[in-house]
């Protein structure tokens, strides 16, 4: 179940400048966008077709779910094509999702990749998850920021509500993150102690969700005796219910196939669910809704909704995958990288950890943005061409029409050898030094890590607060503990600091 629930979430998470401020993690950079193509690249018919109507999208489909799974059915069009540009049909698709269009242009390389967040050319109204919208009642019958084009009124209203939540959040992020840290330890502890070994998801699940309803809404969970024993049970059957069409799970086909992919689940399934939430927001979290009546002219409604799907989806969920697979690439390492970043983390800390204390630490910081680079927490990227435009890879240009949709596999796109040495391999020190430069095409955060979040882009805005809050996550682990073993769902031993 743990393992189910993690890949449904993960459709769900720099060189310049540090903060002078040790409570906000926000940094100011400059954003990376697409060069114009250029004139001595050659013009390219995009190869690949949809194939017969139907037909061309079960095929895929079933090839996409089944017989290949994502990483492979995207490396075997591209090694087929020799291209990193081509047509395909990403999923979900036919029976039950007439209305679906599957058509697609892949896009896995850096350079063509960076084209889905060029606001001027493409738009990103209701591409979420491609041409698959779930049931708006999923939001509250309220279209929330993450279908909203930059060219919409509102997206502007919403965005800068959520940078403004954030920056007012800072002042107790640190201390709700660290003190729920601690709680989560203990538990590690407890059970390593009485089971040797200690199953880690839902008590971090549980961790992340308190400290980000108090540090995003100002909401204290306990308030709520319900929400502070199932909330984030709630949010993960929320999320997954939503997502499960375009989710490879890979565990039990054909019956994934026949119930999973075939037709989008209703929101009735979790009605109670997201009326409790909701109604816990509006009951707790009064003053920043009134804050954004007042100072965003939003309606209470749409505050409400917005906010929890930025809890749910955007935080919760990026954090519920993301954090597993960074404790997973520390505790399974052989080659000596626990002990330098506890050297790192001991020496360079302080007498408290901060966001400024882990600035300070570039191997920690380095390590998490490696593990985003081969593990980003949402794998796939979509947008939709605003008008006609010429599309370059690293070899080739190609002619896009407006309506078309481009889809980017991260995974893939971040292990581009134009722009990464060794890309399969996980390097720890690879944004360190002059590698700082590689920040300008780590796009996890719908956008370039060098990037900077505003009204007129789609860039998540608490990507620094999520990478200076994983940091924090490691500095934390290794004052506690000289060394941990664990997978991405359990840690089987620790030995506690001497």
């Amino acid at each position: 179940m743990a393992t189910i629930s993690t890949k449904m979430m993960k459709m769900a998470m720099s060189s310049s400048s540090s903060s002078s401020s040790s409570s906000s993690p926000v940094e100011t950079v400059s954003t990376s966008t697409p060069q114009p193509p250029s004139s001595s690249l050659p013009l390219r018919t995009i190869p690949g077709s949809y194939g017969w109507p139907l037909l061309g999208p079960v095929s895929d489909r079933l090839d996409y779910f089944w017989f290949q799974g994502p990483e492979t059915f995207f490396r075997k069009r591209s090694d087929k094509y020799k291209s990193t540009v081509f047509r395909a049909n990403v999923p979900p698709t036919f029976p039950l999702f007439t209305g679906v269009n599957p058509n697609v242009i892949a896009v896995l390389d850096c350079k063509s990749f960076a084209h889905l967040f060029d606001m001027d050319i493409v738009e990103k109204k209701n591409i979420l998850v491609g041409d698959f919208v779930p049931d708006i009642k999923f939001t509250g019958s309220i279209r929330v920021s993450v279908y909203l084009d930059p060219s919409e009124p509102l997206h502007g209203k919403v965005k800068n509500f959520a940078m403004d939540i954030l920056k007012r959040g800072s002042k107790v992020w640190l201390t709700e993150l660290l003190a729920n840290l601690d709680t989560l330890w203990d538990t590690i502890d407890k059970d390593i102690s009485a089971k040797g070994s200690a199953s880690f998801l839902f008590p971090l699940q549980q961790c992340i969700f308190k400290f980000l309803t108090k540090a995003l809404i100002g909401a204290d969970t306990s308030a709520s005796p319900e929400i502070e024993k199932s909330g984030y049970a709630m949010l993960d059957r929320w999320l997954a219910l939503q997502l499960l069409p375009t989710i490879y799970i890979g565990v039990a086909q054909p019956l994934e196939e026949i119930f999973l992919h075939s037709f989008a689940y209703p929101f009735f399934l979790v009605s109670g669910d997201y009326r409790k939430l909701s109604e816990f927001i509006r009951k707790e979290g009064k003053d920043v809704i009134q804050r954004a009546k007042t100072e965003y002219g939003l309606s209470e409604e749409e505050i409400i909704h917005n906010l929890l799907f930025v809890l749910g989806f955007n935080a919760y969920g990026g954090f519920s995958v993301f954090i597993p697979n960074l404790l997973s690439t520390i505790g399974s390492d052989t080659t000596g990288l626990q002990e330098k970043l506890r050297k790192e983390v001991r020496e360079k800390g302080g007498p408290s950890l901060n966001f400024d204390s882990v600035k300070e630490m570039p191997l920690v910081q380095s390590v998490v943005y490696e593990t985003l680079r081969l593990n980003p927490p949402v794998p796939l990227q979509f947008a939709r061409a605003r008008k006609d435009f010429q599309l370059s890879s690293h070899d080739s240009v190609f002619e896009i029409k407006k309506g078309e949709i481009l889809c980017g596999y991260q995974p893939l796109v971040m292990r581009d050898s134009e722009i990464f040495d060794d890309p399969e391999t996980f390097k720890p020190d690879r944004f360190m030094g002059s590698g700082q430069e590689l920040l300008n095409y780590l796009y996890w955060s719908n956008g370039p890590q060098s990037g900077t979040p505003t009204a007129s882009n789609k860039q998540c805005p608490a990507k620094d607060y999520a990478t200076l809050s994983a940091c924090l996550i490691v500095a934390h682990l290794f004052r506690r503990y000289d060394s941990f073993t664990g997978s991405s769902s359990s840690i089987t031993a620790v030995e506690k600091a001497k």
